[in-house]
């Protein structure tokens, strides 16, 4: 388990901004980060939840074929992806 003093800037290291990645903020509520590999699902929910003040339903996460972590983040329906994409400038 990841140091918890490494704090949620160490966890969340972008947003992944692809196509797919927006059909999911658009259709589904959710949002992709490429994380740390060593983070593991609990502390990806906790530094979302804390870095953009919303509640996560799961977390989903793989490796892909370029070698990072990614996660696949379900925002609860209390709260729109599509207003935190506006942040990140995702859309």
């Amino acid at each position: 388990m990841q140091a918890k003093n490494d704090g949620h800037h160490n966890v969340i290291l972008f947003p992944l901004i692809t196509e797919k990645a927006v059909n999911m903020i658009e259709a589904e509520n959710k949002l992709c980060f490429i994380v740390n590999k060593k983070s593991t699902k609990e502390d990806i929910k906790t530094a979302i939840e804390k870095e953009y003040a919303i509640k996560v339903d799961f977390v989903r996460v793989l490796n892909d074929r370029k070698g990072r972590k990614k996660a696949i983040v379900k925002i609860n329906k209390a709260f729109k992806a599509d207003d935190v994409a506006t942040k990140l400038g995702v859309i």
